[in-house]
């Protein structure tokens, strides 16, 4: 059994569906970011970067448990795990490695500063809106002609750098993008929407999130109690 510490956000998402895809037995542990679940002893204990996901497999790699957090960490370690979702030579496995960190270090980054600034900053920043923005779409751009050569974006395989990119792009609104200016990336997005593990995954504590409303969540999320030392 996998214990999964996490919340319905993309990075959490990229590891519900995995393990939906997978088919593993799994227990999902809300960690409330809006309510300061993250900075809990027991929480960082697992992940110290306080950052969902994180996950605790009771039978680990030697038959004992191990931890891991980082999303792109716990969804290599499933797919090898699982011997799925990751390419089956030398020269499929590092491709998706690339696509993969190019979702760790572009996409979800810089992604996840366009939802700040256009969103969630208490002013707007004209500058940091547009450069935000400019790159979302200078990424989409990416991701695009990869898929107008290959149906996936490792090549002809589904994997974890489809998964792991797929929940950042479900916000596509909120980053200023108009989708129809991306046709294969379109077309790519509309088939992994319909996959039934996708449905289900992005399903998963999607009921226990609320909005981001009060001034107490904003300051657990984005003000001083991130800084502190622990």
């Amino acid at each position: 059994m996998i214990d999964v510490y996490s919340w319905a956000t993309p990075n959490g998402h990229k590891i519900h569906i995995l393990l939906e895809e997978l088919g593993l037995p799994y227990r999902v542990h809300a960690v409330d970011i809006g309510a300061g679940d993250q900075f809990k002893p027991d929480f960082l204990s697992i992940s110290p970067n306080n950052k969902i996901p994180a996950i605790v497999d009771a039978d680990g790699p030697d038959g004992k448990p191990i931890s891991l957090f980082e999303s792109g960490a716990i969804l290599l370690y499933l797919a090898g795990k699982s011997g799925r979702f990751l390419g089956h030579t030398d020269r499929e496995k590092f491709n998706t490695l690339q696509w993969l960190m190019f979702q760790m270090g572009g996409v979800g980054p810089m992604l996840g500063q366009a939802h700040h600034f256009r969103i969630y900053a208490p002013e707007q920043i004209e500058y940091a809106v547009n450069r935000y923005t400019n790159e979302a779409k200078r990424l989409y751009g990416v991701i695009d002609k990869q898929l107008s050569q290959h149906p996936y974006l490792a090549g002809n395989e589904y994997t974890i750098a489809d998964i792991a990119t797929f929940p950042w792009l479900r916000s596509w609104k909120n980053q200023g993008i108009e989708l129809d200016e991306y046709p294969h990336l379109k077309t790519w997005f509309d088939a992994i929407s319909e996959r039934p593990a996708v449905k289900r995954g992005v399903e998963v504590l999607t009921s226990a999130r609320k909005p981001l409303t009060d001034d107490k969540a904003r300051d657990i999320l984005f003000g001083s109690q991130q800084y502190q030392k622990r």
